[in-house]
This record gives C-alpha cells, structure tokens and sequence, in this order.
C-alpha cells in the first residue's frame, strides 16, 4: 500500500466516525458565510500566496505544535497572504476541522480545507464549515469522481485547486476545464520530492488557468525559480510555521517574487 492509499484509508475512516446526519449537515450549509473568492484573490498579476496551517507531515513528522491556529491564521492575513489553507487530515498531517473552524471565525480571507476528497460526504461537510476552496488531487480519484467531485463543488459556490504530479495527471486535469491548477513537486505515493516537475509542468498549463506551485518552496530562490517557471500563485506550509517570523517570511518571499 502505497502512502496515498494509507492516508485515503484514514480518511475514509475518520469521515465515517464523524459523519452528521443529512438533515445537519443541509442545516449547516444553509446557514454557512457565502463563499469568498479565492479565484479573485489569486488573479492579482502579481506572485500570490497560498499560507498554510500545518502541523506534521507523513516526510517530516512534527514541524511545529500550533496552539493557536486562529492567531497564526491572523498573522498570515495581515502580511499579505491571498488565500489560508488549513489542513484537516488527522492521522498524517494533526489537523482537524476544529482548527478549521477557529480559522475561519478569525479571518475574513478565503480559506482552503486542505484534504484528501475522497467522498461526495467531504464535499459538502467542507462547505457545511464554512470553506471557500477544496482541494481535488488527480491521483487520488477516479475520472468520474474528480468530475462528479468539481461539478459539486463548484455548485456549492466554491472554488477549486485540481492537484497535478506529472503528464497523465495533467492531462486528465484538463479535461475538467479547471480554473485553478497546482503542480505539487511532492509524489504522495513516495514523498519525493522533485521542484523540475515545476519546470516541466507550469508551462503547459494554459494561461488562462491560475497556475499554483505546491511543495518544495522554503527559501527565496525556490520563490524566483516557481515564478520563473510560470507560478501565478505557490502555496507554503512547512517554510512559515517552522519560521520564528512567519509574517517576515510571507512578506519577503512576496517581495522577492519578481524581483
């Protein structure tokens, strides 16, 4: 079993012991904020940033204890960054929608639940919490569930970031017609890591498509090389909550962007 499969088996597990009644979880999506736009934020024409919450990783293990997400959320928001991602997965990455929901009452910025969607169920018990943007991964469905998952959740008022690793997966992300893409440079059925997949991959993707580089991004030069590569937007996680000034880290990597 590869490390995607494991986490997918979690997932899956972890939404059956938590699952809401329909009648609760229609409740919750009816009196949920509206959705905000992260496909406006991240269409700025400048380098955009992606802040993520993130505790632990299956690679890394513990990367930092977090006991105030809504805190570091804030941080984030006041230092420029377009888009707040928090993870959600429990068992490989210490996430919770808890955490979510603290986040979400402390910005007004648009939040992605960063999981592994793998159900119908998640879809929508992400727009029940009040998320902005989820996140599809290519290499974790099936065709007609990565169609039948973005049609739901572009219904709901949400919006998207397809995940790509390599050709296959672009192509097959493609035929969707998303509007946002991310090249992830960490395969998650090894955990290596390889940035020339940003290289390779951002120039293919058309330019109307809001092109997002994930992993692999902790320092200023990895900043310049995904923007030289074609990055509209880079999502960091590891790089701001290991940084004893995450607000400095967001604000120079945005700086040195383009220059």
């Amino acid at each position: 079993m590869s490390v995607l499969d494991s986490i997918i088996e979690g997932v899956r597990l972890d939404e059956q012991s938590r699952r809401l009644s329909e009648g609760e979880l229609m409740e919750r999506i009816a009196s949920a904020p509206k959705p905000k736009s992260a496909l406006e934020n991240l269409r700025s024409g400048q380098l955009s940033l992606i802040a993520e919450i993130k505790r632990s990783s299956p690679s890394k293990g513990n990367l930092s204890e977090i006991p105030a997400p809504n805190l570091l959320a804030r941080i984030y928001e006041e230092s420029g960054a377009a888009v707040i991602s928090v993870l959600t997965e429990e068992r490989r990455f210490n996430g919770s929608l808890k955490d979510f929901a603290l986040v979400r009452n402390e910005v007004s910025l648009p939040i992605l639940r960063k999981d592994f969607m793998v159900s119908e169920y998640l879809i929508r018990e992400s727009r029940a919490f009040g998320a902005d943007v989820v996140l599809l991964i290519v290499a974790a469905l099936s065709e007609s569930e990565l169609q039948d998952f973005y049609t739901l959740a572009t219904e709901l008022g949400m919006d998207v970031l397809v995940e790509i690793h390599d050709e296959k997966e672009l192509e097959r992300a493609l035929a969707i017609s998303p509007k946002i893409l991310g090249v992830n440079s960490r395969n998650l059925r090894t955990l290596d890591v390889d940035t020339s997949s940003f290289d390779r991959l951002l120039p293919q993707i058309p330019n109307s498509i809001i092109k997002v580089a994930e992993s692999g991004i902790s320092n200023l030069d990895d900043i310049r090389n995904a923007r030289k590569a074609g990055a509209d937007a880079v999502l960091v996680g590891e790089a701001l909550v290991r940084s004893p000034d995450p607000g400095k880290t967001i604000r120079s990597f945005l700086e040195s962007a383009d220059s």
